[in-house]
């Protein structure tokens, strides 16, 4: 029985499912649910990452989280390696402005 399960965990922890695990979670765009994946959030603490999200829009940095009520530092180091910042955070950058094209007449 003891190998049954010991197989079992590891075909989890092997599979796709095992391996989303793994994966950094974007604190700018993951619901509360996806938050509670995450080592030393529960519920409380996503909800405020929730809220802190919606009063000030999306987290510049990581070490933004300390701003959220309830994360300290020590907390941020235990979080900082399953978190992430995702694209929309990103400024969009500054587009040229249109060039004219240049038209000359000519002879064909």
């Amino acid at each position: 029985m003891r190998r049954f399960i010991r197989s079992l965990i590891m075909a989890v922890a092997l599979s796709p499912l095992g391996a989303m695990a793994l994966e950094p979670v974007d604190i700018n765009t993951a619901d509360a649910v996806a938050l509670q994946q995450i080592n030393g959030i529960g519920p409380a603490k996503a909800n405020a990452i929730i809220e802190y999200r919606k009063a000030n829009g999306p987290f510049a940095s990581v070490d933004d989280l300390v701003k959220v009520s309830g994360i300290g530092p020590k907390s941020l180091e235990q979080l900082r390696p399953q978190v992430r910042v995702g694209a929309a955070a990103q400024k969009p950058a500054a587009s040229a402005p249109p060039t004219k094209a240049a038209s000359t007449p000519g002879k064909i």
